[in-house]
């Protein structure tokens, strides 16, 4: 196993990209992108850890925003989309719209860019509060039964206030197991009651996809399970949505070899010392992605700094696996509901990543936010 920089159409070396960001600030007189911090990843005043002080440190610095024409949309393609870190727009009655809109652009926009599947990554809510939750109940249902759709919760999701204290959401209160069961994709729940772990199995032009949608700091048992799924369904292209995996730094999360280094790792947070413990981003690499050849993509959210990421490595099989961070929180009014747009081009090989925001009618076209990734040879086979 190996992991490799990407080739320069998939690139993803910090050199090329804090480059641009530099070039980018200095063209716009270093006004553009630094007016977002009010609304960063802090754990409120209830977590153990990290500390402010910690977050502070950790901070990279604000990308500029990069608007333009994104990448021709082509015909034949098909879209999955990812909807990153919506808690602020929970959180705030005037940033409701966002999250209101990003679903209402995905059901209005099904059959324009053929959106198969949507993936939450997590961090759904801001507080694990009831007011919170209401408004993403209403957001999500407006997918039911025209766009089928999972849903991984973050930190923000369990405990007191948001707390990440325990592992107590209200997650399947709002959006309950047996609602969840009416979407045809559903394969599968870790508890036949609760929605916090599920699988999703569809088919799109003759490709057959299973999406993971795996809790913040999965448990051991769960990757377990997972693991187990991924065993019955060799046939299928794989995806891991969980929302910690990769950190800003081009890495992913590894409390072993960085320690307290990577901040918001789950291991620094209080379910780490419950029952069934955690697991981040290496470690669901070896216990999980790496040990099944369908895998090919890993999405995550949580990391704040400039909240942009991605590396591609090698599987024990050899096939490739890209695995990508993408959160807006921190953002102008939490994100201004921009969203990852994942164009699997007709030619089998090539995929499109775009972010696009329904609220602004913007792309952002800097290479984090826009980029091609290629997938594994006879991948459409």
């Amino acid at each position: 196993m190996s992991d490799k920089p990407l080739p320069p159409q998939t690139q993803s070396a910090s050199i090329d990209r804090r480059s641009f960001n530099k070039l980018a600030f200095l063209g716009a007189g270093g006004l553009l992108g630094f007016h977002g911090w009010a609304f960063g990843e802090e754990p409120s005043k209830d977590a153990a850890a990290p500390t402010k002080a910690a977050a502070k440190k950790a901070k990279a610095p604000q990308e500029p925003d990069v608007y333009g024409e994104p990448l021709p949309f082509v015909d034949g393609s098909f879209t999955l989309a990812a909807l990153p870190d919506t808690q602020h727009y929970c959180d705030n009655p005037n940033r409701n719209k966002h999250f209101y809109n990003q679903t209402d652009w995905l059901v209005k926009n099904k059959k324009k860019f053929d959106i198969q599947f949507v993936m939450h990554l997590g961090d759904i809510t801001n507080n694990n509060l009831p007011k919170h939750w209401e408004v993403a109940q209403k957001a999500i249902n407006r997918l039911n039964g025209e766009v089928n759709y999972s849903l991984a919760p973050g930190n923000h999701d369990y405990g007191p206030n948001g707390s990440s204290r325990n592992r107590e959401t209200s997650m399947s209160d709002y959006f309950p197991a047996n609602e969840m069961r009416k979407q045809p994709t559903l394969g599968g729940l870790f508890d036949p009651e609760r929605v916090e772990n599920s699988y999703h199995t569809f088919d799109a032009h003759g490709l057959k996809f299973l999406v993971f949608a795996l809790e913040w700091g999965p448990r051991d048992t769960v990757v377990e399970w997972a693991s187990k799924i991924a065993a019955e369904h060799p046939e299928r292209h794989m995806i891991l949505t969980t929302h910690a995996y990769m950190y800003y730094d081009e890495t992913r999360y590894d409390f072993a070899k960085y320690g307290k280094k990577q901040t918001w790792n789950p291991h620094a947070y209080p379910q780490a010392a419950l029952e069934g413990g955690v697991n981040d981003g290496e470690e669901l690499w070896n216990k999980l992605v790496a040990k099944h050849p369908g895998f090919f993509l890993t999405l995550n959210g949580h990391v704040i700094g400039d909240g942009q990421a991605r590396l591609t490595s090698q599987a024990k099989a050899g096939n490739d696996v890209h695995q990508v961070l993408t959160n807006y929180q921190m953002k102008h009014e939490g994100g201004d509901g921009f969203m990852r747009l994942i164009e699997f081009l007709p030619d089998g090989k090539t995929v499109q990543m775009k972010s696009y925001s329904p609220s602004l009618d913007k792309f952002k076209v800097d290479p984090q936010n826009q980029f091609v990734l290629k997938l594994n040879p006879g991948w459409a086979a």
